[in-house]
């Protein structure tokens, strides 16, 4: 029959114009924010300027410099996550991302988890299924949002912003994306990720919200490292764990997992490494596993020990060991199929060389500013957590000599103003993507854009359409004519199939609910499309079936032979016995007649290999009728 079997291909180019047609619209739009702002941000200064002048001042004010820079631990995990995130974004403008992400990334990550793991993934790998342009384009603009606002926002409350909003997302992406990174799976080990890339971003994320007063100590160093050598050691006795196969060499899991790499596409350099490292499993996967563990212990415990010199050799192998981990192994994270970010040795590392600054490189207090020759503003030592984001954190300088005093307006420096501004506009990035995806996930209905992918768009008519006269399943006759004033959708079932048929009967009923109080002004009119069973017995009891008898709307039509053969000749369905009069095939096709009685749209009805593309459908066909209804 038509339809079985078939899918989408992850390159399908209807699916891929439109993504990049979504992310040119909403480039559009954050274009149009980052303007507004702009003009914002000249008003402002724009009415201080006037406003200064009115008072005699010689200059804007000068902003107080904060009592410490920023700590650099906290501007390294800012600035190191910032550009992890537009890389992830980048990375999700792939053409196959929108069909291309859960089956080749989330549903494998998922498939050894536990039951309860797998249906809460499935949970949103429904939602990206049924909307998958929204979806992918959202993950676009999230990502870019979170890594420029982390950007431009270096101290004060829009940047512990960025880092709550970098701790919501990262734990959305851990759940649905990574399965938990894989932590409920047989197999969890350090060499292949776990517990999970994003979960490091949440750490980066929690320590940029962290006040800045947090870094004023060693002690948040101190419980990372720690924690960092807790952790270690505990996949240290993971890797070490008879049984899981790490400490075989040709049919092992390490083994499994090198090969697999190096068939990825990838440069040749790449993929000759992984072709020696792999022999050397291959030949000593006992010595490689042996090297693994001692290593993790190794450095869990110099971290463990929290003395200055040892974390410091400790980190340095641990730098190395990823790095080899992150070439040999995983294979850079991102290259070949459909890969979103660099796996986790990168914001693994980058958590930890945190910690070691935060223990060793503590923020030195800055020295007071003398008074300003013009006598404009004077800077004394702030706050450690001064800077951009408190109501004027920080940026406001101190009263002129004249006395003079007004709104936030007169005393918004331009360093701070710049900084909000940008932050706003970055906020404003994550939104673009994150609204229409919010009003995705609540909406049942697959997008249509699924069913013009899997049969083509529909074929735009405005023809008259042909009449007839046929039997409705109260063995009432109805004719064409007699539904003028309605619009009309129409297709073509046979009442004894099991495949097809039943789906379409469903995709029609679930268009009558969605058209609410509208129903009354559309009729659903379906054709029996079959030479031998064409009685109103076998109509009624398709109706009975499928749950349609108590639609008020909806009509299932028979009549004698030669009046169907009509029927489907005018209306070019082709309808023949197959299986030596077993089986019978039949176009899968629908019309769609405005309320004059001319055919304004002909749709491809086949229903697909799976429920998406019939809810496809049904909102496909939704949208074209509701297109006649408002004309």
């Amino acid at each position: 029959m038509p339809g079985m079997g078939r899918t989408l291909q992850t390159g399908n180019s209807i699916i891929v114009s439109s993504f990049h047609n979504a992310l040119l619209h909403q480039l559009l739009i954050i274009l149009l924010v980052a303007l507004i702002c702009a003009i914002g941000f000249n008003v402002v200064r724009t009415i201080q300027w006037r406003r200064l002048k009115a008072h005699g001042l010689r200059s804007f004010p000068t902003p107080a410099r904060p009592g410490t820079p920023e700590p650099l631990a906290r501007r390294v995990v800012r600035i190191g996550f910032a550009a992890l995130w537009i890389l992830d974004g980048l990375l999700q403008i792939q053409s196959g991302m929108p069909l291309g992400l859960t089956s080749g990334v989330v549903q494998p990550a998922a498939a050894t988890s536990p039951p309860w793991v797998q249906h809460l993934v499935n949970s949103g790998v429904t939602i990206w299924s049924n909307h998958p342009v929204e979806a992918a384009a959202a993950a676009v603009w999230i990502q870019l949002g979170i890594g420029i606002w982390l950007l431009v926002a270096p101290r004060g409350r829009w940047s512990r912003l960025a880092g709550l909003a970098s701790v919501g997302w990262g734990l959305v992406v851990w759940v649905f994306g990574e399965a938990f990174g894989g932590i409920f799976a047989p197999g969890l080990t350090w060499m292949f990720g776990a517990p999970g890339a994003v979960l490091f971003y949440c750490v980066g994320g929690v320590l940029v919200a962290l006040p800045e007063h947090a870094f004023s100590t060693a002690r948040l160093g101190r419980i990372i490292v720690r924690a960092g050598g807790i952790f270690l050691l505990g996949m240290a006795i993971l890797q070490a764990w008879p049984g899981r196969g790490y400490w075989q060499g040709r049919n092992g899991t390490l083994n499994a997992m090198v090969q697999q790499m190096a068939q990825t596409s990838q440069p040749h350099v790449l993929s000759s490494w992984l072709g020696s490292f792999g022999a050397l499993v291959q030949a000593h996967g006992w010595g490689v596993n042996l090297f693994v563990v001692i290593a993790l212990t190794g450095v869990g415990a110099l971290f463990v020990s929290e003395r200055r010199e040892l974390v410091l050799g400790g980190l340095v192998a641990f730098v190395v060991l990823s790095l080899a981990d992150w070439v040999l192994v995983e294979d850079l994270g991102f290259l070949g199929g459909v890969g979103t970010d660099p796996n986790s040795m990168i914001p693994m590392a980058l958590v930890l060389v945190t910690g070691y600054l935060a223990m060793v490189r503590l923020p030195v207090p800055l020295p007071v500013a003398e008074e300003a020759p013009d006598g404009a503003a004077v800077t004394t030592q702030g706050e450690p957590d001064a800077g951009p984001g408190s109501a004027i954190d920080g940026a406001i300088g101190s009263a002129s000599e004249e006395g003079t005093s007004g709104g936030w307006w007169d005393r918004v420096t331009l360093s701070y103003l710049l900084r909000s501004v940008a932050a706003v506009a970055a906020l404003a990035i994550v939104l673009v993507g994150a609204a229409p995806m919010a009003m995705a996930s609540v909406n049942r209905n697959a997008d249509p854009i699924l069913s013009e992918a899997l049969d083509g768009t529909p074929n735009a008519v405005d023809t008259p359409a042909p009449s007839f006269t046929l039997t409705d399943q109260h063995g009432q006759s109805v004719s064409l004519s007699r539904l003028r004033g309605h619009v009309v959708a129409l297709t073509f079932l046979d009442p004894v199939c099991t495949s097809d048929c039943p789906l379409i009967a469903q995709e029609f009923r679930q268009t009558d609910q969605q058209l609410g109080d509208q129903s009354h002004q559309v009729d659903f009119v379906a054709i029996v499309a079959n030479p031998i069973y064409r009685s109103v017995s076998f109509t009624n009891a398709f109706d009975h079936q499928e749950g349609l008898t108590h639609l008020q709307n909806w009509y299932y039509l028979t009549g004698s032979l030669s009046a169907l053969e009509r029927v489907w000749n005018d209306y070019g369905v082709e309808v023949s016995t197959v299986a030596n009069g077993a089986m019978v095939a039949h176009s899968d096709i629908a019309f769609v007649i405005d309320s004059h009685g001319r055919q304004r749209d002909a749709l491809i009805t086949d229903p697909g290999p799976t429920q998406v593309f019939a809810s496809s459908f049904s909102s496909l066909l939704l949208s074209q009728i509701d297109q006649l209804l408002n004309t």
